[in-house]
């Protein structure tokens, strides 16, 4: 798949940016029927586009001054006259207040921007609403996937995709005319049936961030646990000591680096799965599970989760040295060795380590924070597709490596000590090598010429145990009787 088909929306339906049949049409007539804070945004989009604003309200006099002057405010009959494109800009539960307009209506393009409050909230859409209430209109949805702040400062500042759908071929390309003279893209969603599925959509909260972030939270909970044993507990059953001021800052600060790293893990992991699957099976065309597809769909968000839970971690790591019990222990340790007459207390090891831990944990979060900056649209759409590869993929890879230096370098031989292993249980950062091993393995073994040279033709469309026969031509442009058969 090449750069420019990611840039594309992935919503299935096709896009009429660049149509050539739509032509623009800045000096047409607009009716906006409303007087809302959409309503107010969406005039003046229109009017800064170049076309002609009639604002249809009850109460013209009083709504004139919300409007820009280039805008004509007049009684709703009077502007659905002049107009044969309106913008309904008023709730649904408004909508029988325009029945008296019935007959001034009639074979006008009604636009229906409205979004209801809550998922399937009723039976029908509002636009097939909107449309049983005029039989002798063209409705058109759009533009209810467009906030009045994105209307107001311009396509620029927020998404670009208008969202269209209509059972009149003539009426959607109105409406994605006039679109794409402000400055949106327009998407054809198909018929008026796909309404119910456009209104959902602003009213949806993050749905590809669900599941990435119940994750993010489970690992949470069970490495928070799992240290609050070792670190609070532990000290508490056996040594009777109160430990319960590590639990804001010193127990949340190990938990996050553990989250932070399985995460990053959890990203590269599925592509490895994928890549046993398409092996073992000999194909690419063998459809993954559906959980396979779905965690790769959702690899973005689990990353930036991960270089969330990183970033908090180096703040946190730099307000060790803050809490007053870090200054008491500072102060304890002092006075300790005055007591036994230590003049040097230097570990040349220790030492090492501690530089070599934070100077690769900083160039761990470097490479994350790349990997952050170029999933964000504005930034992986000026890369072309090798070098959104690199960064994402390689680069990636390298991050992990890194971050499992980081980790052992923090462990160092500690692994080893028995009185790390409190209730018998390991320290964290060993069951966090489990999955960045598994997969930094799994990557080294596919590196092999023999392996990589097979998944790369699995991948170019060869399957096993399928051939085609090519017949190839004579010399003198005739086909030859022989045939010859390779594998595609």
């Amino acid at each position: 798949m090449s750069r420019g088909d990611m840039a594309k929306p992935l919503l299935g339906h096709r896009s009429m940016e660049g149509d050539p049949s739509i032509t623009p049409a800045a000096s047409r007539s607009i009716g906006v029927l409303g007087s809302g804070d959409f309503a107010r945004s969406l005039a003046i989009r229109l009017v800064c586009s170049g076309f002609k604003v009639v604002v249809g309200s009850r109460n013209p006099k009083r709504k004139a001054g919300l409007f820009p002057s280039a805008a004509e405010v007049t009684f709703q009959a009077e502007a659905v006259k002049k107009t044969d494109v309106i913008f309904v800009a008023v709730f649904r539960e408004h909508y029988s207040t325009l029945c008296d307009l019935a007959d001034v209506l009639v074979g006008k393009i009604l636009v229906d921007v409205s979004n209801n409050t809550e998922i399937n909230h009723h039976k029908e859409s509002n636009a097939e609403y909107l449309a049983s209430l005029f039989p002798a209109c063209t409705v058109v949805k759009g533009f209810n996937v467009v906030s009045a702040w994105t209307l107001q400062s311009g396509a620029r500042d927020g998404n670009k995709q208008v969202l269209i759908c209509s059972n009149n071929q003539e009426a959607k390309r109105t409406v994605a005319e006039i679109a794409q003279v402000m400055g949106f893209t327009p998407v054809d969603m198909g018929c008026m049936s796909s309404a119910r599925e456009i209104e959902n959509i602003p009213l949806r909260l993050l749905p590809a961030w669900k599941i990435p972030i119940f994750l993010a939270l489970g690992l949470f909970l069970c490495f928070f646990t799992y240290n609050l044993i070792r670190q609070v507990i532990h000290p508490y059953i056996r040594e009777q000591k109160n430990k319960l001021y590590k639990i804001p800052i010193e127990v949340v600060n190990t938990t996050l680096p553990c989250v932070a790293y399985v995460m990053l893990s959890l990203v590269y992991l599925p592509g490895v799965l994928a890549a046993c699957s398409q092996l073992y099976y000999g194909t690419k065309y063998r459809r993954f599970p559906d959980w396979l597809d779905q965690w790769l769909q959702h690899r973005k968000q689990i990353g930036l989760l991960s270089f969330f839970c990183a970033a908090l971690h180096a703040v946190y790591s730099l307000c060790l040295p803050m809490r007053r019990s870090h200054r008491y222990q500072l102060i304890e340790t002092a006075v300790k060795q005055a007591v036994e007459k230590k003049m040097n207390i230097w570990v040349e090891e220790e030492v090492w380590r501690m530089e070599i831990y934070i100077s690769v944990g900083i160039i761990a979060l470097g490479l994350l924070s790349l990997l952050a900056i170029t999933s964000l649209p504005s930034i992986a759409n000026s890369l072309n597709w090798r070098e959104f590869s690199f960064i994402q993929s390689t680069l990636g890879f390298i991050a992990l490596v890194i971050s499992t230096l980081h980790t052992l370098t923090y462990g160092w031989s500690r692994a080893f000590d028995e009185n790390q292993y409190k209730f018998y249980l390991p320290p964290t950062y060993t069951l966090t090598l489990l999955v960045p091993c598994t997969v930094i393995l799994a990557k080294v073994i596919f590196s092999l010429p023999c392996i990589q040279q097979r998944l790369l033709r699995i991948r170019r469309g060869w399957e096993k145990g399928r051939y085609v026969k090519f017949v190839l031509p004579s010399a003198t442009g005739e086909y030859s009787s022989g045939e010859t058969s390779s594998n595609v």
